[in-house]
This record gives C-alpha cells, sequence and structure tokens, in this order.
C-alpha cells in the first residue's frame, strides 16, 4: 500500500516480521548477516529509501529489492548505506611488514618465470589497502616493471580492488583522501606518494596506474574469475560480517583465484578454524597466513562444519 508524502517519514516502523524478511533477503543475497540487534540500525538507514520510493512499508521495500523495476539499481543504494568502510592507509602494520619482508620475497621467487604478480584487494572499501599494497610493492625494488637492454624483462604487476559498495569503488577511482586516512602513514611515504591539492591528497600516477578497481559481490564466483588467478589476496575484516553459509562460499572462491602457492591474508580476529581445511598455514615472523599448497589441484576441501 502506497502512502501520501504527509505519511511518510518517522511513522514508518521496520516491523519485526519485515525485519526478518529483509535479513533474510540481504543474507541470501549478499552474505552478510544482521542480528536482532541490528533492527532499529536497519530501520533509521533504510528509511530514506522508502520515502525516495514513496513506498508505505518495509513489506513493501522488501518486493519491491524482489521484483521492482529498477530493483538492480536500488540494491546498489541499499548497500551502500547497510555497509560500514572505515579504513585508512597502513592498517594492520604487522601483516604488512609480513608481506613486504617475508611474503613478496616468496612469491617474487615462485612468479620469477612468468614476470607477473597479482594481487586482489578483496573488500577494498574506499581503496586505502589496494593503494597501500601499491607503494610497498613499488617501495620493494622486488618487481620492476621497466628494465633496460640486457636486463631480465619487466614484471607485469596489477593490483585489483573489489568491494561490493557502488560508492566506496567511485571513492576508490577517485583516489583523492582526506586526513583521516592517513592516521598510520609514514610521513615520507605521504610525501613521495601524494599530492597535496585544494580538494584533498591525491595518490600520485605512479601508485594509481597499478590499482584497478570494480564492484563485485565476493560470493559471485562467475564475476571473481573475471580477476583471473591472483598470487596473494587480501580479505580482512570482510568476512566477521557474513553468516557461516556465505563464509564458506566465500573461502571457495578465494582459494580458486590464488595461484598454487598463493597467499591469503585475513583480518586478525578471523581464521579459517572449521572453515576450510584446504590451506597450509604458515607461521611468519610478524603475521600467521594461509596459502594454497603448491600442489593443489581442483577446488577447496571445506570443513562440514558450519561454525
Amino acid at each position: 500500500m502506497r502512502r501520501t508524502a504527509a505519511h511518510f517519514g518517522d511513522s514508518i516502523v521496520l516491523k519485526p516480521d519485515e525485519f526478518r524478511l529483509l535479513r533474510d533477503l540481504f543474507v541470501a543475497r549478499t552474505g552478510l548477516q544482521f542480528g536482532a540487534e541490528a533492527r532499529f540500525a536497519l530501520e533509521r538507514r533504510l528509511r530514506e529509501r522508502l520515502m525516495v520510493l514513496k513506498l508505505g512499508s518495509f513489506a513493501d521495500y522488501h518486493q519491491y529489492l524482489r521484483f521492482g523495476s529498477h530493483a538492480s539499481a536500488e540494491w546498489d543504494e541499499a548497500i551502500d548505506l547497510l555497509t560500514t568502510n572505515e579504513t585508512y592507509f597502513f592498517r594492520e602494520d604487522r601483516q604488512l611488514r609480513a608481506f613486504q619482508n617475508e611474503v613478496m620475497p616468496m612469491l617474487e621467487v615462485q612468479a620469477r618465470g612468468r614476470r607477473r604478480l597479482a594481487v586482489w584487494s578483496a573488500g577494498c572499501s574506499t581503496g586505502e589497502e589496494a593503494y597501500t599494497i601499491g607503494m610497498i610493492i613499488h617501495q620493494s625494488g622486488l618487481f620492476p616493471r621497466r628494465s633496460l637492454p640486457g636486463e631480465p624483462p619487466p614484471w607485469d604487476v596489477r593490483i585489483y580492488g573489489s568491494d561490493i559498495s557502488r560508492r566506496c569503488v567511485a571513492a576508490a577511482r577517485r583516489g583523492i583522501y582526506g586526513e583521516s586516512s592517513f592516521r598510520a602513514t609514514p610521513p615520507d611515504s605521504r610525501r613521495a606518494f601524494f599530492h597535496e591539492r585544494p580538494d584533498g591528497w591525491h595518490v600520485a600516477e605512479a601508485i594509481r596506474q597499478l590499482c584497478h578497481f570494480g564492484q563485485m559481490n565476493l560470493l559471485d564466483e562467475d564475476r571473481s574469475r573475471v580477476l583471473g588467478r591472483a598470487d596473494a589476496i587480501f580479505c580482512r575484516n570482510v568476512l566477521i560480517y557474513f553468516d557461516a553459509r556465505a563464509r564458506k562460499t566465500a573461502i571457495e572462491v578465494l582459494y580458486d583465484r590464488l595461484n598454487p602457492g598463493g597467499v591469503l591474508l585475513l583480518g586478525h580476529s578471523e581464521s579459517l578454524l572449521n572453515v576450510s581445511t584446504a590451506f597450509e598455514l604458515l607461521h611468519l615472523r610478524d603475521d600467521l597466513v594461509y596459502r594454497r599448497p603448491l600442489s593443489a589441484l581442483g577446488s577447496a576441501p571445506v570443513s562440514d562444519d558450519p561454525t
């Protein structure tokens, strides 16, 4: 039932049965789970969409997301409103040191024959993680993108950033950041890889050229194959928002996208315990990372225990 404009606004409440319908729909479509405590947050964040669409209830909105003529565009709007994207450059320094000092030299040896390095930042938010990886790789000198006559061929280095949020991907592509993104950035990195302009700090072109961004649902196996195989995947603090089924699907996607010998870096509050037995656990000096075995063939065996 549609209401007049006078009825829009705070008078529209998210009833418990409507919350369950929307919660189940979001889990099925995106893997994102919302506990009972999230009901009022969903109500507050999505109410404006009901007003824009002139819908009289959250049940109407549920139907619109399922069958509306512009449902695909509305999913983008809803996801932008419901996802939290708090990030900054050089986040989780210990893990980045492990990547720089131990993982990258290992990958250089493994990929030396093909002279190609691919890294995927899955759940890249507004791009800070992908650009951070680009800066670390650039500074390392392990993967030179130019070579002189008589030297080995140059490397093809590509960093892919993906996020389910259209708004976040657009911000990543712009590559312009405010002060809050630099809370952990070393001063020399800021001077070397950013240019200050009136609208903010712009990522230097040498790093922008390495990074490519696209909107993608991590559970979309077909879309993920477009990326090709990666030598390293950063998927930090993403799986914690998924339910058990979506977490298993996501890990299968990540495993499938890794080259044999490739590594998966998760957030420090995440692990593959009771999710997958396919990966090897590497104990590095500064961190723990997961590796697809060098002899790995086929798809990932996944634990039957979803907890």
